[in-house]
């Protein structure tokens, strides 16, 4: 009897990027840190959120996927007078 099996890694497949409809688990701004927790499951925070928890997270994290990079400072007005 053949038998057709494919060969089976354990690599694992990359995080997936986290888009505008990733939630904060505490209040439910746009997320921009997924926490895969070691008990599993996952928890998704807000940059202001994951700055106050994030060391307690990192302590219970399985893996952390932090995309705070991609905000970038509020700009400055423009001047009145150059507009």
């Amino acid at each position: 009897m053949n038998r057709n099996e494919a060969d089976v890694t354990t690599a694992v497949a990359p995080t997936a990027a986290l888009t505008a409809a990733d939630r904060c688990d505490r209040c439910g701004a746009q997320a921009y840190l997924r926490v895969e927790l070691q008990a599993g499951g996952e928890l998704l925070f807000c940059a202001h959120h994951a700055r106050e928890h994030g060391d307690k997270l990192r302590e219970i994290a399985a893996n952390v996927h932090d995309e705070t990079h991609r905000l970038a400072p509020t700009p400055a007005s423009v001047p009145d007078d150059e507009h």
